[in-house]
């Protein structure tokens, strides 16, 4: 993967200036333990799955949980939890994810509204591009399960380039190159929250270790014209997304 040249400290990146920040030690760890049970009996041989309800989430990701409560912090008393994924990076499932730009939604079935499209069908589940607007008013939680150093494949965000507007994928690596790249280091029970329109990347990790990460994304406001967010009721099934 092409690096850009100026490496910046993800630490000292603030959510409203640079599209993302560090939150040290935010999940407690009844709730780290909780989610660590919850992630190994859903995983199993997958290396990434979307997830659904059950209290461990509806706890931790409502407005009161120790997750939740930080996007309502930021979005106000509208957030919601709208696709939740596991990925679970290793020795054996260990891949890379090119400079890129989250360009879709999930939702519960496809149905015609403007500025919506194209559609598309992701491990069963319906997914659409929607008007960017909805993508910039989104903001996205990584919750880790484990220590992630610099050598098992920490998040690499571009700084300021949510404000870009809708990045094409073939210029997103380019995109990156101008804004340089910020390493978002963990230890485990931290969160990284991301404006979700940000520019961002995964290397493969160079001396893997286990790297479990809860990933969220919240909205504040609901969708137009009869469609729903997946969400993460219970009632969907688990769905593999790798």
């Amino acid at each position: 993967m092409p690096q850009p040249e100026r490496m910046l400290d993800g630490c000292a990146l603030e959510l409203d200036a640079d599209g993302a920040e560090h939150c040290a030690a935010a999940v407690p760890d009844a709730d780290l333990y909780a989610l660590r049970t919850f992630a190994d009996a859903t995983l199993k041989r997958w290396s990434g799955v979307r997830v659904f309800g059950g209290s461990v989430l509806s706890e931790v990701l409502g407005p009161g949980g120790s997750v939740g409560r930080r996007a309502h912090a930021i979005m106000g008393a509208t957030a919601q939890p709208v696709r939740a994924v596991l990925f679970d990076k290793t020795a054996v499932n260990n891949w890379a994810v090119a400079w890129h730009q989250t360009r879709t939604i999930a939702v519960r079935q496809r149905r015609e509204a403007p500025g919506f499209g194209p559609w598309s069908v992701k491990a069963g589940v319906a997914h659409v591009e929607p008007p960017f607007e909805i993508l910039a008013g989104m903001i996205t939680l990584r919750v880790h399960l484990d220590d992630c150093a610099a050598d098992n494949a920490p998040l690499l965000v571009a700084p300021g380039s949510h404000r870009l507007g809708r990045v094409p994928t073939s210029d997103a690596a380019a995109a990156a190159g101008r804004h340089g790249t910020a390493v978002c280091l963990a230890a485990a029970g931290d969160i990284w929250l991301y404006r979700t329109a940000i520019v961002h990347a995964s290397e493969r990790a160079r001396q893997p270790d286990r790297r479990r990460v809860l990933q969220i994304d919240y909205a504040d406001r609901d969708l137009p014209c009869g469609l729903e967010w997946i969400g993460i009721e219970p009632a969907a099934a688990m769905q593999e997304v790798r």
